[in-house]
């Protein structure tokens, strides 16, 4: 059984927001089709590093790692297209997450910040978006 909490707090410049601890996905993440609920879970007590843990019911557990990239990349500031999450959503409750692959080999883990995961904190919506600006697929982490 998958208990997600009902808001997860993520540091978003200098503020704390709180973000709906269960996720439904716009469209499934590339890769993973069928997959569209997830659960973020939070791993610190910053409100940086999280899971993201698909939830459907029959499929396998999918885990990804997720940070807000306030910590680590303080001068990324994507320009979100218009609608993306749909037409009711307010830019304003846009939070931004990306995706991080952990290193291997003594390599830093790095961030997708070409395609961050937008959470519509208002709705419980979410989608994967490529942007149309030249961000690094593998940017290093730390």
């Amino acid at each position: 059984m998958n208990i997600a909490p009902a808001t997860v707090p993520v540091a978003v410049g200098g503020h704390v927001l709180d973000v709906p601890g269960e996720l439904r996905l716009v469209t499934a993440l590339p890769g993973l089709p069928g997959r569209t609920s997830y659960v973020l879970d939070a791993l610190d007590d910053t409100g940086v590093l999280f899971a993201l843990r698909s939830v459907d019911a029959d499929e396998h557990e999918v885990r990804l790692f997720v940070v807000s990239p306030t910590l680590y990349f303080p001068d990324y500031h994507p320009r979100i297209r218009p609608g993306v999450l749909g037409d009711d959503t307010d830019p304003a409750d846009v939070v931004v997450l990306v995706v991080v692959h952990p290193g291997a080999a003594g390599e830093p883990p790095t961030a997708n910040l070409l395609a961050p995961v937008l959470v519509d904190r208002a709705r419980g919506l979410a989608v994967q978006s490529v942007l149309d600006e030249d961000w690094p697929l593998r940017a290093p982490v730390g």
